[in-house]
């Protein structure tokens, strides 16, 4: 148990708690849920630029960190095709896969074909079931892939002024501001009371929230003297108690929640905003092809990691299609802006494509 762990080396409840935010992001679960420490140990393994368990933000946003993976591969002759929704998985009548054909019905032919799309729809979607082993797909189809995350980004029109360290008169970004900024963190409780209220079907009331500023590093993310403001927040069932849909209204409920708990830290937040996009997990899923609104393609729990990641027999990258791998964040060792998953995928496909 996390709890445990942090109990050994801590004595600050605030601290604790604040440690504790990576062992349950992303995940339904409580830092009091067995298998929570690998979590957290998930979130600071590996390092960058040479800094261990560091985290950093990508100048020009995310979509400049597809950019510059799109420009690496391009230069190496990759064809990309984007705006092309893939119908399924083409195969050959040895059964290997032969390519992928599109919705409008354009075969892209080639002798392997890498997704990086989540398992459920790699499998369940694009691949004809009748060539997968039932075993197979029925633990595809058990994978839990419950999320508890609505991300909702804010455009304001000043920095937030926190009570615990208000801004400078100048209005320019303080150190603080340039940190991922953790709020209803002040006890473990806290934690797994929200936690408690979202297994009920039920948002949480007092939400934990990861309130980052990029724009105070990359100005050009918004005009000047405005900021974009990104809010990661838990917990949200994927399905609301009684069968209720997340429709405008709850999601709009849930997000003057979120809201208000910033205000309280920073009074003045509401009135800045100019503009907010609300993310609950159907939206997730719906958008980015997540499954559940899981934005690590399926839980990091310790019965879906390693070799039974995402199915047993089945964590090597390859999968009983010949010729289709597994390459995203369903596959060995799980999500995360690390592009691990991807490489190792690679590396098994180009030993595989050298013996063709």
């Amino acid at each position: 148990l996390l709890g445990q762990i942090l109990d050994q080396w801590f004595e600050s409840e605030p601290l604790k708690a604040t440690l504790a935010t990576d062992a349950v992001i992303g995940a339904m679960a409580s830092p009091h849920t067995p298998g929570s420490g690998y979590v957290l140990l998930h979130h600071v393994m590996g390092e960058l630029e040479g800094r261990r368990g560091a985290w950093g933000y990508v100048a020009g946003g995310m979509g400049a960190l597809s950019q510059a993976i799109a420009c690496a591969a391009a230069a190496r002759g990759a064809h990309i095709f984007t705006e092309k929704a893939v119908c399924h998985v083409l195969l050959g009548k040895d059964g290997w896969a032969q390519g992928v054909v599109l919705q409008d019905g354009t075969e892209v032919r080639s002798k392997l074909v890498l997704s990086n799309a989540s398992p459920q729809i790699t499998f369940l979607e694009l691949t004809p079931q009748e060539e997968l082993p039932k075993d197979f797909v029925q633990r595809i189809q058990q994978v839990d892939t419950r999320s508890p995350v609505t991300k909702i980004n804010v455009a304001v029109d000043r920095l937030p002024s926190f009570l615990a360290a208000p801004n400078a008169r100048d209005g320019q970004p303080l150190p603080h501001h340039q940190c991922s900024i953790h709020l209803n963190c002040e006890g473990t409780h806290l934690l797994h009371q929200a936690f408690t209220e979202a297994t009920h079907g039920h948002p949480s009331s007092r939400p934990m929230i990861e309130l980052c500023i990029p724009s105070a590093l990359d100005p050009g993310l918004a005009p000047q003297g405005c900021h974009v403001v990104s809010l990661f927040t838990q917990y949200t069932p994927s399905v609301l108690a009684g069968g209720q849909p997340w429709d405008e209204q709850a999601r709009n409920a849930y997000a003057d929640t979120v809201f208000d708990c910033i205000e309280a830290y920073a009074p003045g937040f509401k009135a800045s905003v100019i503009g907010r996009d609300i993310l609950t997990p159907p939206d997730l899923e719906r958008i980015f092809g997540l499954p559940g609104g899981n934005i690590f393609h399926g839980g990091m729990s310790l019965d879906q990691l390693y070799f039974a990641r995402p199915a047993p027999s089945y964590s090597g990258y390859r999968s009983p299609i010949p010729g289709l791998y597994l390459c995203g964040s369903g596959a060995h060792p799980g999500g995360g802006v690390m592009g691990a998953a991807g490489r190792n995928a690679a590396q098994v496909a180009l030993e595989d494509f050298r013996q063709l």
